[in-house]
């Protein structure tokens, strides 16, 4: 991978408390997985960075080779990689999500 997207990765990763990897953007997300993903941290008034990967292919390919993990939408937390749409909602609806979010000291509305 090249290093400057993996720098690039690695900068947008420790600049935002809760950062997620999508297609499209929170407020237009361009498949369902990143809608899901960004629908659960909206749920709990979770203020997050949206990086959309759609517009840019380097960052794309690179967060896969980054985190190792195969698909997109890709959520961290604290620098920490949570993982894809379906751990993400598993981990939701098992309220884990939330407890990660206390533990990390993440502002979210408590269900």
């Amino acid at each position: 991978m090249n290093e400057n997207i993996n720098e690039k990765i690695k900068d947008l990763i420790e600049k935002n408390e809760v950062c997620l990897f999508m297609k499209g953007t929170p407020e237009v997300p361009q498949c369902g997985f990143s809608l899901a993903v960004s629908n659960v941290l909206k749920h709990l008034e979770v203020k997050f960075n949206g990086v959309n990967v759609l517009e840019n292919p380097e960052i794309r390919e690179g967060i896969k080779t980054f985190s190792d993990w195969p698909t997109i939408p890709q959520l961290y937390i604290k620098g920490e990689f949570v993982g894809g749409c379906d751990i993400v909602k598993e981990m939701f609806e098992k309220g884990e999500l939330q407890a990660k979010l206390k533990e990390k000291n993440i502002s979210h509305k408590k269900n």
